[in-house]
């Protein structure tokens, strides 16, 4: 394992540091081009890619809502939003990766105010992925592009900069404030930093944590109520381990015996990811405890009991074809990918799909998830075009790559559609869905029939498709007695669904979820059944 660091960092502006020539963003594949294609000159953020990608990363269109949904779009053009929060006034602040901004919404009178970072280069770009609110009034975000973390002060509206510690290959990413520290964690360098931004001399101390895994990535944390840090470690493809690190205890110790020293197992505890957990990028502490985890390589999220050391897998609803397209067929299996993931004083889990454009709700309680579906989509980022060189209408993805709770709002950024957006989940859901049972207990190579009823909740009709999702391939759920894959929902009447869940001879025996409910155009509910293979 590497050596620990610590040193002192000073708040310095960019100046002559940064170079203005073009740079990489930091997702492969979204580079522009660098064979000198067609410029037109706009004096907007759209300057910074050629023409023919202006469509893909500038947007395709006005805002859009729904009954659940309200989009904004951003004054200026093509600033691509990512790290999203809000303050405590209700303010919406988000950082721009294709100006250096910050940019704060008023929802109150809808209302942008962009804020000009005056050492920001010309044509710089940096996705800026962390973003918290401190209570002093300051935001802070990251910048992987230049190693920083920029603190903007909403009182003088000045931006400073802190050069993020990094030896070699390092991308800042996710940030979090707690007390007087700000937690960072290096996605490539493979650490976690700690700030002390509490000194009173103007200089910060910070602390590196190299973590367990050589050569793995540090993706995101959280802590929980005993001033634990988890976060995960995983290898490209190969999975990974969640270490839960006593963060409190160690720095204690550092103090009491005035000397830095190795962590080691005294303050690090490790627990290998299952098997079908290979790229958890999101993470958060539940108020019970419990941490959860977001997959993107798959359609599922999962939860860690620290006390059984137990993972729970749960499995979303496949995406509509609209996020898609598949106008030349080759999806086969497409998948929501789950990013980042949270939670809310009311211990709901949330998390945004990145792959099925929608912010999802998951409620522990009563085991039921709904996932609000964002009208804007990008063309360019789906197979929508059916061999017309036009791109199909309402296909496609906003990339909704960050999102913020606020209360009973959801806000979130899009960013390739230049729009920032809302999901309300106080408003009253349109469907009830009503399981016989929330249980079931199978044999391997058994089958079970299982009934359940979709029911109207408004005055207006109510079109959608079923949804029947299993977390694993030995484990599936299908129609039955000719009940139909889809149908119309009229107020005052419902709609009674027959399956027969099955569990195939080679089922391994556990517990497991499946996904059970209706889909429209705007909004997928459903509940899960827990399933017992024997």
């Amino acid at each position: 394992m590497k050596k620990q660091t610590k040193g002192i960092l000073a708040f310095a502006f960019l100046g002559g540091i940064m170079v203005t020539s073009g740079v990489v963003i930091a997702i492969p594949g979204l580079a522009p081009d660098e064979e000198g294609p067609e410029m037109t000159v706009t004096g907007t953020p759209a300057d910074n890619f050629p023409d023919e990608d202006r469509p893909r990363f500038c947007g395709s269109g006005d805002a859009k809502s729904t009954n659940f949904v309200t989009e904004y779009s951003i004054p200026t053009e093509c600033t691509n939003p990512l790290a999203i929060v809000t303050d405590y006034d209700g303010n919406v602040w988000f950082a721009q990766t294709n100006t250096g901004k910050l940019s704060k919404f008023d929802p109150n009178t809808e209302s942008f105010t962009e804020y000009d970072n005056p050492t920001w280069p010309k044509n710089g770009r940096s996705m800026m992925w962390g973003i918290d609110y401190a209570p002093d009034g300051s935001v802070w975000f990251t910048d992987e592009t230049f190693d920083s973390i920029w603190k903007f002060n909403t009182l003088d509206e000045k931006y400073d900069r802190l050069g993020y510690p990094s030896v070699d290959d390092s991308l800042p990413q996710r940030l979090q404030i707690d007390g007087s520290q700000i937690i960072v964690n290096d996605f490539t360098g493979n650490k976690l930093t700690f700030f002390d931004i509490g000194q009173s001399t103007g200089d910060v101390e910070y602390i590196s944590l190299p973590s367990p895994i050589d050569n793995s990535v540090t993706a995101d944390f959280a802590l929980d109520a005993d001033g634990n840090v988890w976060y995960t470690n995983w290898l490209f493809q190969q999975g990974g381990v969640l270490v839960k690190f006593d963060y409190d205890g160690y720095r204690n110790e550092v103090q009491e015996s005035g000397q830095e020293f190795f962590a080691g197992e005294m303050f690090t505890e490790i627990y290998q990811l299952p098997v079908a957990l290979l790229t958890p990028n999101g993470a958060v502490v539940s108020n019970d405890g419990k941490i959860w985890l977001a997959d993107t390589t798959s359609s599922s999220f999962f939860s860690f009991d620290p006390v059984t050391e137990e993972f729970v897998q749960y499995v979303t609803a496949d995406p509509l074809l609209s996020t898609y397209g598949n106008q030349t067929g080759v999806i086969k299996s497409p998948i929501s990918r789950p990013y980042w993931i949270d939670s809310d004083a009311q211990g709901r889990i949330i998390f945004n799909e990145q792959n099925a454009n929608n912010i999802s709700v998951f409620d522990p309680k009563s085991n039921s998830l709904v996932e609000y579906h964002v009208p804007s989509k990008n063309p360019y980022w789906g197979d929508c075009d059916p061999g017309t060189g036009l791109m199909l209408a309402d296909c496609g993805l906003a990339q909704i790559f960050d999102f913020a709770v606020d209360g009973e709002k959801i806000w979130f950024t899009e960013w390739v559609e230049n729009n920032i957006g809302v999901v309300d989940t106080s408003i009253s859901l349109p469907v009830e869905i009503q399981l016989e049972s929330e249980t079931i207990s199978l044999d391997s190579g058994d089958s079970q029939h299982f009934n359940f009823v979709v029911s109207p909740k408004s005055n207006d009709t109510l079109g959608g498709s079923l949804i029947l999702v299993s977390s694993h391939d030995f484990l599936s759920v299908e129609l039955s007695h000719d009940s139909p894959e889809s149908f119309q929902l009229v107020s005052g009447t419902s709609q009674p669904i027959h399956t027969d869940i099955s569990a195939s001879d080679d089922a391994i025996p556990g517990t497991y979820h499946i996904l059970i409910g209706m889909q429209s155009s705007d909004i997928a509910v459903s509940k899960y059944v827990t399933v017992t293979i024997e």
